[in-house]
């Protein structure tokens, strides 16, 4: 994903007006793309944004998700995560450190049949993986 220079823009460019709120959420997924709950986009602002509401921190993440700007992810079935990137792409999560990763996916854009038939275009994709991460596989003894 591309390095964004201008956050009212890029919010722009998916018809989201720019507020104080939208554009610090937006700044805050941007830096840290940790594919975080709505809870931790919360817990990470209320300081510096003291009168952020977590109902603000919810309807902002659905709205970019709405517009096109965020992916919702489930992928541990308790916690929804939000994904600033929106290309497709698979995830992959840590069940020792609970960390999840990007994973590229070549050629997805057309689905094929085994006869070699295309099906259609893919436009949303949601491909999971669970496992251990290399590091908690080092430091770790995983069962």
């Amino acid at each position: 994903m591309n390095q964004i220079k201008n956050i009212s823009e890029y919010l722009l460019n998916f018809h989201i007006k720019p507020s104080m709120q939208r554009l610090a959420i937006m700044e805050y997924l941007l830096a840290n793309r940790i594919h975080p709950t709505a809870e931790d986009v919360y817990h990470a602002l209320y300081q510096k944004i003291p009168t952020l509401s977590k109902t603000t921190v919810y309807n902002t993440l659905n709205l970019f998700v709405a517009q096109g700007a965020l992916q919702v992810m489930a992928i541990d079935g308790k916690n929804v995560r939000f994904d600033i990137d929106t290309t497709l792409h698979a995830h992959f999560k840590c069940q020792h450190c609970q960390q999840v990763y990007d994973l590229p996916v070549e050629n997805i854009h057309m689905l094929k049949l085994a006869d070699n038939s295309v099906v259609g275009q893919v436009t949303e994709m949601q491909l999971y993986y669970r496992g251990y991460c290399k590091n908690c596989l080092q430091g770790h003894k995983v069962n």
